[in-house]
């Protein structure tokens, strides 16, 4: 979560992408879904033999140097100071996470559907066959003059 809320990720996404590939080749974990919203993010990872603390501790330090750089600050905070974790039990576990992540962002009325919201892994699940592409789209219920 950004430090009071901030709505500043979704602008600065290419820095959040490159804090992960760069934390990934440090540390050496597996990226399984992601979505960034303005003001948080959701991760569902593989750590291997590294530590979840370690690993979301370099992403937003790596994350947060580079956003200073970018905008000028040589101090201030990016980050509140929590995370929230949860161990994977089950592949229906694992699933139910990863629908959820690609779900936020329409839960969250910033799309339509999750393959509208161009700040998350959904795009890669449907191109390898893993959802339709209009997996959780909103219907809007009819007003009631369809067929009157």
């Amino acid at each position: 979560m950004t430090y009071k809320r901030q709505p500043f990720l979704t602008a600065n996404v290419d820095l959040f992408r490159n804090a992960i590939d760069v934390c990934k080749s440090r540390c050496g974990f597996e990226l399984i879904a992601w979505v960034v919203m303005p003001d948080h993010f959701h991760l569902v990872i593989d750590p291997f033999d590294t530590h979840i603390s370690t690993i979301l501790q370099k992403i937003k330090m790596s994350f947060a140097a580079l956003y200073r750089k970018r905008h000028g600050m040589h101090s201030g905070r990016v980050w509140q100071n929590r995370f929230w974790d949860h161990i994977i039990r089950s592949q229906d576990d694992m699933n139910r996470h990863i629908e959820y992540i690609h779900y936020n962002p329409v839960k969250h009325g910033f799309a339509g559907r999750p393959l509208d919201w161009p700040h998350s892994s959904f795009g890669e699940y449907v191109a390898q066959g893993f959802y339709p592409a209009d997996w959780g789209e909103v219907v809007k219920p009819m007003n009631g003059e369809y067929g009157e």
